[in-house]
């Protein structure tokens, strides 16, 4: 099978919502809303580095756009479109199938076409930038954060990590909580009606993807504020609640590929229901740092820090 007769057996469909131009040209085009600013987001998948080569492949075509979609998510954008440029080291028809398939079934769910991309043979490496929508002025950023705000999550937080403990082999579990924190690693879901619903609640928003102490960081950081973080308060599976406190705090704090949202908002703002538990976790400070407390407001040491792809 060539190239071409590869795209167009599992890549290529009609034009979706707002795409005049997709899949088969030199450049897609795309019809934005009057009124609205485009959204763009790009995120790699490397073998070996962000998966695993015995994952399932339509899993994987399922997270390859779930964390793209997840940073659209985090800016309160409507997707409109993505691109998809796909490295692989040989044609293998069953694999295709089967991330094609996973990657369909999410972008049907979201309303999200591809509208191109490009492939080429070399070592299995999946790279998508996705295109998204929202009302002039209204984009979440990770700047707008208050002393005083309350800082929120939704979800809950550490599977994936525990996961990956468990493929690395040094945390063992039995058969059905180990599936349940593999498909939170390997099917993460994109809060994409969340961060559309928080547009005009939310002060700032961040999507979880290299640990909350790294993620909530960033707010911090480009909002010129502190906080003080609860760390029990920390939402978490039976599964990872039953593990020692040491890992726990390891998952929860610095376990990264969680996918879900924190947010802050002022204190009595409306929280949206939008079919995901959300939980209050902190507090914004005027005091530059982040401190992590307990129940009683005890200061936690850890020695933690978020993921960093090259100082890791």
């Amino acid at each position: 099978m060539g190239e071409f007769d590869l795209i167009r057996r599992y890549f290529q469909r009609l034009p979706g919502h707002g795409v005049e131009v997709g899949v088969g040209d030199d450049c897609a085009v795309l019809v934005p809303t009057p009124g609205s600013r485009w959204l763009v987001s790009s995120d790699m998948l490397v073998e070996g580095r962000h998966f695993l080569s015995t994952v399932d492949p339509a899993r994987l075509g399922h997270k390859a756009l779930a964390v793209n979609l997840s940073d659209l998510a985090a800016c309160g954008a409507t997707p409109r479109g993505f691109t998809l440029a796909l490295a692989l080291p040989r044609v293998d028809e069953a694999w295709l199938a089967g991330f094609a398939r996973g990657l369909w079934s999410l972008a049907d769910a979201s309303g999200c076409p591809l509208i191109g991309g490009d492939t080429t043979q070399g070592p299995l490496n999946i790279c998508i930038t996705v295109f998204g929508e929202a009302p002039s002025g209204q984009a979440l950023l990770r700047s707008g954060a208050r002393a005083g705000d309350e800082v929120w999550v939704s979800g809950r937080l550490g599977d994936a990590r525990l996961a990956l403990e468990v493929f690395r082999g040094t945390v063992a579990l039995d058969g059905a909580d180990f599936e349940s924190v593999r498909v939170a690693m390997e099917s993460p879901t994109p809060r994409v009606a969340l961060g559309q619903a928080l547009r005009g609640v939310a002060t700032a928003a961040v999507d979880l993807s290299d640990g909350l102490l790294g993620d909530l960081g960033h707010i911090l950081a480009a909002s010129g504020v502190g906080a003080r973080l609860d760390v029990d308060a920390l939402p978490r599976s039976a599964v990872l609640a039953a593990q020692p406190a040491a890992l726990q705090q390891q998952c929860l704090l610095a376990g990264g590929d969680d996918y879900e949202l924190v947010f802050t908002a002022p204190p009595g703002a409306l929280v949206p229901d939008v079919d995901v538990a959300l939980t209050r976790i902190g507090r914004i400070e005027a005091e530059p740092g982040l401190r992590v407390v307990d129940a009683l407001g005890a200061a936690v040491a850890h020695g933690l820090r978020g993921y960093d792809h090259f100082a890791s």
